[in-house]
């Protein structure tokens, strides 16, 4: 970066300041790898995915998080394996997500050990028509040799095709003292880093990118079973310097909204048609989209409310009220807000668990979006005569 920056011209379009920036964020996507590297699933199935890691940084859920994204992206049929037989928690917590998932998932018997666990399950997967076996290995607090052999056996008798260490972003330098000593153990094929919706913006990436030479495939943001995104290294590097992550947030909106409802929603809006029930879908639709913290990390600008955590929690609770008030309404109200009179919103109220108060703030709120979704059509329809003299 030093090297680069100095006596170097400056363009014309951008000031000092922004060059370098320009510069760093040049240098991060050359370290973070210049391309996004994908999941390796070119093999006979079962392809076998043996994910790795300490107690704590996330395998269990990270797991479950890998079996939606192969099933609804890739659209293959995962087979969850629950191999952590020294935390019983684990066996139970996986099946839970399993079933949330719509995942299969192998039956550990009492007092099965690791090696027959995988063994079995991939016979099981074959017989059962699975491609993809996701497999749950134990973790420990700290690395110990007992481990690693135990690992080592399980990926000398299965040859799994990918074996990827998850590693906790917000443990910092102990992440990369992790992601080296499993990676010198087990020769890992790449990383997936959890809790990446933290404070850590991405620097763990970084430095364990730098140590293993080994690609980051995956990263988490946040609890929820869809909130595993693939790794961009220009988007990690615009958010590491807090540029946000525009092509992220625009990827999980297109996701939220279905074509179909999208499609829907600019027809009633070109109709002025925009009613409260349209109002609250919206509001569901950008719960899907994940937490408002992770949301605010994408956007440019946004870095100060992402930053407030009183705020980001006052925004969240009024899309909760706002969902409650609207189902607690009768059809005609929702179709129809003229009809809330103050009796009408008492009782709504009293329904919604909320205050006269909170519907009236949230009418005030939908006359605001429904006023700026009209002037967006008015535009629209400007354009459209503006094309034909054109």
């Amino acid at each position: 970066v030093k090297n680069r920056s100095l006596g170097q011209e400056v363009m014309a379009s951008l000031s000092p300041g922004q060059q370098f920036v320009k510069i760093v964020h040049e240098e991060l996507i050359k370290v973070l790898g210049d391309e996004s590297s994908e999941l390796d699933l070119k093999a006979s199935p079962p392809v076998a995915i043996m994910l790795v890691g300490l107690q704590g940084s996330g395998k269990t859920t990270s797991a479950s998080k890998l079996a939606k994204y192969l099933k609804e992206t890739l659209k293959r049929n995962p087979y969850l394996v629950p191999a952590d037989v020294y935390r019983p928690a684990a066996i139970d917590q996986l099946k839970v997500l399993a079933k949330q998932v719509g995942a299969g998932i192998y039956d550990t018997k009492a007092g099965e050990k690791p090696l027959d666990i995988c063994r079995n399950a991939m016979n099981e997967a074959r017989l059962g028509g699975y491609d993809t076996l996701i497999i749950d290995t134990a973790g420990r607090l700290h690395i110990d040799e007992e481990l690693m052999d135990e690992l080592r056996s399980i990926k000398r008798e299965l040859s799994p095709h990918q074996v990827l260490l998850v590693a906790d972003a917000m443990t910092g330098q102990d992440a990369v003292n992790v992601s080296s000593s499993f990676n010198e153990a087990l020769d890992i094929d790449g990383v997936v880093l959890t809790k990446m919706d933290g404070d850590a913006r991405g620097g763990a990436a970084l430095s364990i990118k730098s140590v293993t030479g080994k690609p980051i495939k995956f990263f988490g943001t946040g609890e929820k079973l869809d909130a595993l995104e693939v790794f961009h290294p220009d988007r990690i590097a615009s958010r590491i310097l807090g540029m946000g992550d525009v092509l992220t947030f625009i990827e999980k909106a297109q996701a939220a909204f279905e074509d179909k409802q999208a499609e829907e929603m600019a027809k009633k809006l070109l109709k002025k048609e925009f009613s409260l029930a349209d109002f609250r879908d919206a509001m569901l639709a950008m719960r899907k989209l994940g937490s408002l913290d992770s949301m605010t990390q994408m956007i440019p600008g946004m870095k100060q409310i992402a930053n407030n955590p009183r705020t980001l929690d006052m925004a969240e609770k009024e899309i909760k009220k706002t969902i409650a008030i609207v189902d607690s309404m009768t059809r005609a109200e929702r179709a129809n807000h003229t009809l809330l009179n103050s009796s009408r919103r008492k009782r709504i109220a009293q329904g919604s668990g909320t205050r006269v108060e909170d519907i009236n703030r949230m009418i005030k709120n939908y006359m605001q979006m429904r006023n700026m979704m009209k002037n967006m059509g008015k535009m629209g329809k400007i354009a459209k005569r503006m094309m034909k003299f054109m």
